[in-house]
């Protein structure tokens, strides 16, 4: 553990790391319980970072892309930034208007990835802890919420969390990293191959809010159940893809919610590394970072150029709150939320 910087009010941010003998090392940070660096051997053996981000704690506070960030209390979009909860409305910030329809975006203006958590390291694994209190960004109750990573043995990198409430909410907890298994965030990702254990997704507005709708992939450019070029049809003329400017979707993850079960697998050709998704939520968002334009500087003074990353955030539903027939995702007092996330890392 070694400092990492200090905010502006005088706290001080702290960076942490992860090794195994076999070759991972991983570095994180409080602010944000963000994922820094995730360095992995290719098929040569050489070790390079596989994550887009930042070098200092200023960039990850200034960084407009969520980049590794821990973002909640509810990940992804709500329409309008209103729900209604047991006969009462609430309305959150609409820190986001894709199409020109506002939503409420992970958690809102002052999200969970704009924090400092209090941290904790015992071994390889390291808990960060954050109490939201009730109100904050217009979510009702106070949340208790604990995420822990935990680097094993067997390359598995764990997100896992949990989180208590003193009166009814809802939860959404999503883990933000965006990934680049070529090592060099100067190349894309179109030429990863991609699979998804789904065999639908959620179809979107032009504000992208899903419709309600659950839809098969099959024959469409949304069929990933075998390994697919990531560019072969990111820019096919598909109505889905138009509205996200490429891949922004959420995939319905087969198998029973709240299993652990594959989720994706992704492999970069070239360097040979693969990365294996797994979860137990009931969808995963693939973002191929079709909104990252070269404007931010991210490691190295790399601008983050478009589809230099791609995110795979397993979660509930987005507008979970508004779609009745979507899983419940309400987490009252007496209850606690799990979500466990895990990154396998190997070569091919």
């Amino acid at each position: 553990m070694s400092t990492y910087g200090t905010l502006p009010d005088g706290r001080e941010a702290r960076l942490f790391t992860l090794e195994n003998p076999n070759g991972p090392r991983v570095t994180l940070t409080d602010w944000g319980a963000t994922l820094v660096s995730v360095e992995t051997p290719d098929r040569e053996g050489n070790l390079a970072d596989i994550t887009i981000g930042c070098d200092s704690l200023e960039g990850w506070m200034g960084n407009p892309f969520y980049l590794g960030a821990t973002v909640g209390r509810f990940g992804n979009r709500i329409r309008d930034g209103k729900f209604t909860l047991d006969g009462r409305q609430h309305q959150l910030a609409t820190n986001n208007a894709p199409g020109g329809i506002p939503c409420h975006l992970h958690g809102g203006v002052t999200g969970f990835d704009k924090v400092l958590w209090n941290a904790s390291q015992e071994g390889n694994s390291i808990a960060f802890d954050y109490l939201s209190a009730d109100g904050e960004e217009g979510y009702p109750g106070a949340l208790k919420v604990r995420v822990t990573y935990t680097l094993t043995d067997d390359n598995e990198l764990k997100w896992e969390t949990e989180a208590t409430t003193n009166a009814p909410t809802i939860v959404n907890l999503v883990h933000h990293s965006y990934w680049n298994l070529s090592g060099d965030p100067k190349r894309t990702i179109l030429g990863h191959l991609m699979q998804l254990e789904a065999d639908s997704y959620l179809p979107t507005d032009s504000g992208m809010i899903p419709t309600g709708e659950i839809a098969a992939v099959a024959g469409t450019p949304m069929d990933f159940k075998s390994p697919t070029v990531i560019g072969d049809r990111i820019d096919a003329d598909f109505e889905a893809l138009k509205f996200a400017a490429g891949y922004d979707h959420c995939w319905v993850v087969r198998g029973q919610v709240g299993t652990l079960r594959p989720a994706a697998r992704v492999e970069c050709p070239e360097s040979g590394r693969v990365l294996e998704v797994f979860t137990d939520q009931p969808g995963i968002q693939f973002y191929a970072g079709n909104f990252m334009d070269g404007s931010y500087s991210g490691k190295g003074g790399v601008p983050c150029l478009r589809r230099s990353g791609l995110c795979l955030e397993s979660q509930a539903f987005p507008d979970s709150p508004n779609q009745p027939t979507f899983p419940n995702c309400v987490l009252r007092p007496g209850e606690t939320y799990r979500h466990t996330l895990v990154h396998r890392f190997s070569v091919a």
